[in-house]
Formats: C-alpha cells, sequence, structure tokens
C-alpha cells in the first residue's frame, strides 16, 4: 500500500493526527515528519523529502499544508496524491508578518505559553464538547516543541511563497479539506486551492475549525479514505 507522510501545522505534532494514524496505520506506512530544524519552508520541504519513501501519498495541515505545497514544486514525482487540510496557498500578507514580531519577542523572552493560550489557541476550534481537551493537546505540544521551533516556524511562514502555479501543475489525485467554522484559513482559500488543482475534490468538515483532525476525527478520517481510494 501507498506510506502516507503526514506534516502537522504550526506548534504541533504526531499527536494533531493521532486519530488518523490509528485509523490508517494498519493498511498503511505512516509516517509524521515534525517541522522543526530549519527557518524556510524550502528547507523544510528538502529535510522531509530526504526522510521520505521514493514515492508517497502526501497530508499536510496548515503549515503542514504549506510545507507540503512546496514539496511539490520540488518533487512532483514523488507524490502519488495529496491531501491539503485547512491551509493556505498565498504568500503571507505584510500585516500578518509585522503581527509575527511581537510573538517572536515574546517567545524569545520565555512568553510562549502566553502567546500561545492568549493569541493563537483562541483561534483554532470550533466549540464543541471536546474543545478543552483539546486546547489542553495543542499547548502541550507546543511547550514540547518550545520557543526555538515557535522562532523558526514564524520565520519560515512569513517568508513563504505563492504555490499557485505549483498547484495548477500538479495533476494526481488531491483533496482540499476545512473544518466549517475555520477563522484562519477561511472557505476562498479553500475554494481557490480547489479550482487550480486539476483533480481535486473539496470536503467542508461540519462543527470544526482549524483542526478537524482531532474535532471530528470520523468525518475528516471518511475524507481521506475516499482520497486514498480514488
Amino acid at each position: 500500500m501507498t506510506p502516507i507522510v503526514f506534516l502537522p501545522g504550526m506548534m504541533c505534532d504526531a499527536r494533531l493526527f493521532g486519530p488518523q494514524i490509528n485509523a490508517f496505520s494498519g493498511r498503511h506506512p505512516v509516517m509524521c515528519h515534525p517541522l522543526v530544524g530549519q527557518d524556510t519552508i524550502e528547507s523544510l520541504a528538502a529535510q522531509i523529502l530526504a526522510a521520505s519513501p521514493q514515492r508517497f501519498a502526501l497530508a499536510g495541515l496548515s503549515m503542514g499544508g504549506i510545507v507540503a505545497m512546496e514539496i511539490l514544486r520540488l518533487a512532483p514525482d514523488r507524490v502519488e496524491r495529496v491531501a491539503l487540510l485547512d491551509t493556505n496557498p498565498l504568500a503571507e500578507k505584510d500585516e500578518v508578518k509585522r503581527g509575527r514580531i511581537p510573538q517572536i519577542e515574546a517567545a524569545k523572552a520565555g512568553e510562549l505559553r502566553r502567546v500561545m493560550r492568549d493569541e493563537m489557541k483562541p483561534n483554532y476550534l470550533s466549540d464543541g464538547p471536546n474543545l478543552g481537551a483539546i486546547l489542553d493537546l495543542c499547548m502541550a505540544m507546543a511547550t514540547d516543541l518550545g520557543s526555538e521551533v515557535f522562532v523558526d516556524q514564524s520565520n519560515a511562514l512569513a517568508s513563504r511563497p505563492d504555490q499557485t502555479e505549483t498547484l495548477k501543475s500538479f495533476n494526481g489525485p488531491a483533496l482540499v479539506l476545512m473544518g466549517e467554522d475555520d477563522a484562519l484559513c477561511p472557505l476562498d482559500r479553500h475554494s481557490l486551492m480547489h479550482e487550480l488543482l486539476p483533480q481535486s475534490q473539496l470536503e467542508i468538515v461540519k462543527k470544526a475549525g482549524h483542526l478537524p483532525t482531532l474535532e471530528q476525527p470520523e468525518q475528516t478520517n471518511a475524507a481521506l479514505r475516499r482520497w486514498l481510494e480514488r
């Protein structure tokens, strides 16, 4: 079976895909690469390619989706199919770049927990019965990764390239998936990716925000299963 490479979002690790790893590891070799040790999207993509199978299915959420698109640009022949979850194909806007500067300085000053608690976590999720537990997991992932990773990832996101031309040229099966209530990566970004990818399907997960893999794992797994079987 085709190996699956999962790429997590900013300040997340394999725990972001826990329900998906559980669901698919019985039939597919599964890998989850951390987005650490580099401060550009291109260098992260190159690092992941060096550690990945020769050919694989690629699924990335948020920052992981941004790195996945760079992998498509660098090595489209190695990607059998791609799933882009709650992400953005466009370069970062100047006002967003400016907003990262005080966050980076705060993280360097030992205030990562405050930045995550007050400025990032409130934007992640839809309201639901598991909200508290998922937010706690997000905080645990972020604090385990630490301030240096936060700074590197922030710089990588700020300098990321536009990937619209990359998506136009990828002809493999593609899934574009988002949580219905995603406040960070809204519908227009996903509609754009769907329009650009020639062989894509757009799926909107109800009662989910930016992290549908955790918020609505059954809906998300069903969509991923359809994508893998195409």
